[in-house]
């Protein structure tokens, strides 16, 4: 089976990508490739679904077993970063990549920091010396471009209240209203991977898209990376849901300036103009405390973390307490400055 190896042509070590610098290094001696540079050695070749196979390091020759879902991997022997060539080419090559800008020692010292913030986390859990793992990995997500035709008929009023003498008038306004309006949307980002937690995925964005390059497998090497598992025909129904909210908000902001709205008909044609796949960097930490496993995940370019710790039970006894005692101070001074003592 194709297994793709990138070796430093200067020492022969492994190289894998360096987030600070964008390129191809050397971890051994230090020489750095452009990545721009190094011709992609992705061939047209289709993989199987659903089928375990096995692949050979070509450093050590040890048996390289992974799920259908992984397209690159280290070997678990030496430690040498392979690109799983066959589960990137033809259907399953993604279009684009977005590179990791933050560096593994850099996401750990990230998380650390957001961990010491957590007001009402356990203190033990503050310490940031429980993680077990962080995994670099290119998660799989589809990028929906979607047009949207709307037609809006609704029923308004303008309500205007005015004095005259000595009566209080109210007078009521009723319009028809109608909006024909298109919006476009793109880069809408669906994550791909039925392994990730769609609702962690949600809350790293925004990736910066202005980043997404060229897809390139050296982008891939010293990370995992997964291949899709769900296409885009499967994920469209979720991409026109995540945009409905912003739709709405829209038809909110055409119809303003009335007293009332009431929505006699509201109808939203989506198109399917383009769907685009691609990989993106987040860090993924894995966080043991109280016998108990804390996922948690990073942007790889913005290191926005995500997830939700533990709750220590004591702080939030004690943050109601202190919320309660400076209220009650409060109505106590008011009281004695309306001279009705302080009790």
């Amino acid at each position: 089976m194709p297994v793709i190896e990138y070796k430093c042509p200067n020492c022969g070590s492994g190289m894998v990508f360096d987030g600070n610098t964008g390129m191809l290094s050397c971890p051994s001696c230090g020489r750095k490739d452009n990545i721009e540079q190094i011709p992609d050695p992705l061939k047209k070749q289709v993989f199987i679904e659903d089928e375990v196979k096995e692949y050979h390091c070509n450093s050590c020759g040890a048996v390289i077993v992974t799920e259908p879902e992984t397209s690159a991997t280290t070997c678990s022997f030496c430690g040498s970063a392979v690109v799983l060539s066959d589960r990137l080419s033809g259907n399953l090559a993604p279009v684009m990549v977005i590179p990791f800008s933050i560096t593994k020692e850099e996401a750990m010292k990230a998380f650390k920091k957001w961990c010491r913030n957590g007001l009402l986390t356990p203190g033990g859990f503050m310490t940031a010396d429980r993680i077990k793992g962080i995994t670099g990995m290119y998660v799989p997500f589809w990028l929906y471009e979607l047009h949207n035709r709307v037609e809006v008929h609704a029923r308004g009023t303008k309500v205007r209240t005015y004095t005259r003498g000595d009566y209080q008038y109210t007078e009521t306004q009723h319009f028809d209203i109608y909006r024909k309006i298109r919006l476009n949307y793109v880069k809408v980002p669906i994550d791909a991977s039925e392994k990730m937690n769609d609702e962690l995925m949600d809350k790293l964005e925004p990736f910066p898209y202005q980043q997404l390059k060229e897809f390139k497998t050296p982008y891939l090497a010293g990370y995992i990376a997964e291949k899709y598992s769900q296409n885009d025909e499967q994920l469209y129904p979720r991409a026109k849901e995540k945009i409905s909210s912003y739709i709405d908000s829209y038809i909110s902001t055409a119809v303003s300036g009335y007293t009332t709205v009431s929505y006699t008909n509201k109808q939203i044609d989506t198109t399917l103009k383009q769907a685009d796949y691609v990989l993106l960097p987040v860090w993924m930490v894995h966080y043991d405390y109280n016998k108990s496993e804390h996922t948690f995940a990073m942007n790889g370019q913005t290191g926005k973390v995500v997830g939700k710790p533990p709750i220590s039970k004591a702080k939030v006894a004690a943050w109601f307490a202190g919320i309660s005692g400076v209220s009650l101070l409060s109505l106590k001074l008011i009281s004695w400055a309306m001279g009705g003592g302080f009790l």
